[in-house]
């Protein structure tokens, strides 16, 4: 008598334990009783029906998907291997698991394929430069492929390029002579305006040649307060006719 109601109540509790389930606050529960869809639940506590009904998790916290480096022919015949993230996140649970055996796993193969045709359709520069606008179109056509599933992708980021040794040479050679040029340009821009600064320089002195004597006079000072050593300045002889006008003017005063 004892081992018989000692049986029931195991066999009462393993029947509640089968009925009770309890959901966190990101997940549902897709419930099918005898093989048909009834609906989705959750969070909270849910009750099924034992043997009758059966619950299918499904989590709508966002997913990070590591997409495994994909060997890309760019537009221009290089190749190159790539490998991206893509943020996903499941919106219709019951789609999820109806609509696709496995949501993870169709998602990465989706990436990888969607991956590799987009890219080698873009030349190796576009692939460098244009990050943002190829992290939007790939966005976008994920999207597209994953929504009968009830995803939906929101960033696709391609996180690195590794290019060929050779074609690293090349670039590296390419912005080296990139900085040359651009050093030789701002160098003769520089000589140019210097120069037009002297023209106008010149214009100056030449309405008014005792701005030159003055000048003679402060490259004197100059010299005599940064150099000790014995200098030969040449001095021109319109520099004496100043003093000569000078005198000329003291006799005529007298």
């Amino acid at each position: 008598m004892f081992a018989g109601i000692t049986w029931i109540v195991i066999i009462g509790i393993i029947i509640l334990a089968s009925m009770i389930r309890v959901l966190r606050e990101y997940e549902r529960g897709v419930i099918f009783r005898l093989g048909r869809y009834v609906g989705v639940k959750g969070p909270g506590l849910i009750l099924l029906i034992p043997f009758i009904d059966k619950m299918v998790k499904v989590s709508l916290r966002t997913v990070v998907l590591d997409v495994p480096p994909q060997d890309v022919i760019t537009k221009d015949n290089v190749s190159v291997k790539v490998n991206a993230v893509v943020y996903f996140r499941v919106v219709y649970p019951e789609k999820a698991v109806i609509e696709v055996e496995n949501y993870l796993y169709a998602t990465e193969q989706i990436a990888q394929t969607t991956l590799r045709s987009i890219l080698g359709e873009a030349e190796l520069d576009e692939l460098l430069s244009a990050r943002e606008k190829l992290n939007h179109k790939l966005q976008q056509i994920i999207d597209e492929q994953t929504d009968p599933w009830g995803i939906k992708v929101s960033a696709v980021e391609i996180k690195h390029v590794d290019l060929p040794q050779d074609m690293q040479r090349a670039m590296a050679r390419q912005a080296e002579a990139e900085r040359e040029r651009r050093a030789k340009i701002i160098n003769a821009e520089g000589e140019y305006q210097a120069s037009k600064k002297l023209a106008e320089a010149a214009a100056v002195l030449a309405e008014n040649p005792i701005t030159i004597q003055l000048r003679y006079l402060q490259t004197l000072s100059e010299i005599s307060t940064e150099n000790a050593s014995t200098i030969v300045f040449p001095v021109p002889v319109e520099f004496f006719k100043i003093f000569e006008k000078m005198a000329d003017k003291g006799r005529e005063r007298e």
